[in-house]
């Protein structure tokens, strides 16, 4: 008897956490009336519009011929963009949103008003981009930025081509173009910024800048934070065609390269790469960037102890952070809510429901989401505008029951 009841209250357990991960009505801006202080969204209306940048003359990874020269191509990089407005108006639409499948599409919905009217003020705001993992695309975290704009920043979001669920490509691209794709967008909104008939002439401050990476976007940020991989990893044929990876051996190498402004603090979320032998001790011994890392402590995707824990340990020469939700797996904080065609299209490769590539089998999507935005809140207010009356809200909150929040300095 006292067996069956641990297997019902298994069985209760997951089919709760199931329901609990599904957005019965795809909205992006959810708020659950137990998330922390700093997670509600801020005083700012907010607008949105969609755009593709181009980086032009890079190298096409996917046609690299060992015996040719390298073929060029121009990049194309879709962005959806979100920025304080002047509206009184809330609320609008994301349509055709692709699904991991790569063919199933969804709308989804927020508070952002899509081609609303900038608002123009005497200062500028605080730039924050943000990268998806592999695959996923530039809805997936969608979350932060319409809750970030809410509170007086500039906020884009990459589809980083390759990387994208209708796009898949070669590993190879990502793992060549994740930290270039994150650089080349900072360095496009500061000329945006400086452009007189763009829409957001004037309002970037791109000096301040932060990135939110996850899983794949989290290496990326590794990388940009200073961090440098492996020459093993460089000269890896499966990883790195005529060995393009070499740019990402050397901190000043990349910078030379992508030459520009750096961000001034980034938030990896479950980053990829620690325990596949990307980076080693002293790779990561040079990344310098603050960063606040987020992860799952049962992370199978990019490992905890001997991945994510193991860049928050090693960045011995950034001051950081490591904030752990307790047994959630790589789906940590990042993605939004599962919308609700997903639970009822099979999962690619797996016997599971696509609401699996969204959702944790312990923890609620939302109150994720809800935390994340807190700290996002928190980390950023502190390192890009300076609110010193932040630093308190970088510990652990009330009742943050299953969460864990180391911090060390830079040596």
């Amino acid at each position: 008897m006292k067996q069956l009841m641990v297997i019902i209250m298994f069985m209760f357990s997951n089919a709760f956490a199931a329901s609990g991960n599904i957005s019965s009505d795809n909205r992006i801006d959810g708020m659950r009336p137990d998330a922390p202080e700093l997670a509600a969204m801020g005083n700012y209306n907010i607008g949105v519009r969609s755009d593709v940048f181009y980086h032009q003359n890079q190298i096409d990874v996917l046609n690299i011929n060992e015996e040719e020269d390298f073929p060029y191509y121009d990049r194309p990089l879709p962005v959806e963009i979100w920025y304080p407005a002047e509206t009184m108006e809330s609320g609008g639409e994301y349509k055709d949103v692709f699904l991991r499948d790569g063919k199933t599409k969804a709308t989804l919905y927020g508070s952002a008003v899509r081609g609303a009217k900038p608002l123009k003020k005497d200062t500028k705001f605080p730039l924050i981009i943000i990268s998806h993992g592999y695959p996923g695309n530039r809805y997936l975290m969608s979350h932060f930025g319409e809750n970030l704009a809410s509170k007086g920043y500039i906020v884009v979001s990459i589809d980083h081509t390759d990387s994208l669920y209708n796009d898949s490509a070669a590993f190879s691209s990502t793992l060549y173009n994740r930290p270039r794709d994150q650089k080349f967008v900072l360095m496009k909104m500061d000329e945006l910024n400086q452009t007189s008939d763009h829409f957001l002439n004037g309002m970037v401050d791109s000096d301040n800048a932060g990135l939110i990476g996850y899983s794949m976007g989290g290496y990326g940020a590794v990388i940009n934070a200073g961090g440098n991989i492996t020459e093993m990893v460089a000269g890896s044929k499966d990883f790195s065609p005529k060995e393009i990876l070499n740019t990402h051996t050397k901190s000043d190498e990349f910078d030379h390269h992508m030459s520009g402004l750096h961000f001034k603090a980034i938030m990896p979320i479950g980053p990829w790469g620690k325990e596949r032998g990307i980076w080693d001790d002293a790779g990561l011994s040079n990344a310098t960037v603050p960063m606040f890392v987020i992860g799952g402590s049962q992370d199978d995707t990019s490992g905890y102890e001997n991945g994510i824990k193991a860049i928050y340990d090693k960045s011995v020469n950034a001051d950081r952070y490591l904030l752990t939700f307790e047994n959630a797996g790589h789906n940590a904080a990042a993605p939004i809510p599962a919308p609700k065609e997903t639970g009822s299209v099979e999962y690619p490769d797996s016997e599971r429901p696509l609401y699996g590539h969204y959702a944790d089998a312990v923890w609620d999507t939302l109150r994720m989401n809800n935390i994340a935005q807190h700290y996002a809140t928190a980390y950023f207010g502190k390192m890009l505008k300076k609110q010193n009356d932040m630093e308190r809200h970088l510990m652990l909150f009330e009742d943050a029951k299953g969460l864990k929040l180391d911090h060390a300095p830079a040596q």
